[in-house]
């Protein structure tokens, strides 16, 4: 029902193809919610979570505007960030 400027989401997963994915399907739900109602889409996530494992597919990086981490990504990382056209941030 609501539209916003700005969304926010975490994530448990990245994989090498771009693929999200998390644990919980209730927060899936809600974090897809937050990405299908958001003009921008801002994804947090710590370097541990490039090539981490989850179970349930939340969605790809092609719906992420931009990226905030802690860490640059890894170097096999670069080419699907690319193509995604996501913009990174890297925490000081």
């Amino acid at each position: 029902m609501f539209k916003v400027d700005f969304g926010i989401v975490g994530i448990s997963g990245i994989e090498e193809d771009g693929t999200l994915r998390d644990f919980d399907i209730a927060e899936v739900r809600v974090a897809q919610a937050i990405i299908e109602q958001s003009h921008t889409v801002f994804l947090v996530a710590d370097h541990s979570k490039f090539g981490r494992a989850a179970l349930v597919r939340l969605g790809h990086l092609n719906q992420i505007d931009a990226l905030f981490t802690d860490a640059a990504p890894p170097d096999w990382m670069s080419d699907t960030l690319a193509a995604a056209d996501v913009s990174i941030r890297v925490a000081d």
